[in-house]
């Protein structure tokens, strides 16, 4: 592991212990040249896995890519980074542990759809809006009066505050 300081290769593990939920370590760090001190998240990756995209192509997949278009979705949300990651981690264990080594692109948004229709209803409009591809209002309003019972009341609260501001 390189130093960000001063990029030298001469680090040193200072302590190691679990993080989230035991999915990562979190390992505190050392430079035997400049004396810097960082910490790192390592992950353990069961193994890697390959996603088939809608237009055939095949690209590995990509945790942080994930992660960005979901925060994209709960931007401004009041949902905490550590949610997030717990739904993110949850995401990857379950695509992880099939016994796929090929998952399509539809699987992970389902999967991504599924886990933010508990966690915030605004977020879970916002990435739909993206992952079904809504072209005008109308698709929102059609997905919303489709999903009513899984948004549930909480979407109305939300709609309604935002109308008074």
């Amino acid at each position: 592991m390189r130093c960000p300081f001063c990029q030298s290769s001469d680090t040193v593990v200072r302590d190691s212990r679990s993080a989230e939920e035991n999915t990562a370590v979190r390992r505190r760090r050392g430079c035997q040249t400049c004396g810097g001190r960082f910490t790192t998240f390592e992950r353990v990756q069961l193994r890697d896995l390959m996603v088939l995209k809608r237009d055939g192509k095949k690209a590995l997949f990509d945790r942080e890519k994930l992660s960005r278009s979901v925060k994209i979705a709960l931007q401004k949300r009041p949902v905490d980074e550590e949610q997030i990651e717990q739904m993110i981690s949850g995401i990857v264990r379950r695509l992880e542990s099939s016994a796929e080594e090929e998952v399509t692109s539809v699987e992970i948004g389902g999967l991504v759809m599924e886990a933010l229709s508990t966690l915030d209803p605004v977020g879970y409009v916002r990435y739909a809006s993206v992952y079904r591809d809504f072209k005008n209002p109308s698709d929102f309003a059609r997905f919303i009066e489709k999903h009513m019972a899984e948004l549930g009341a909480e979407l109305d609260t939300e709609l309604g505050e935002s109308d008074q501001e």
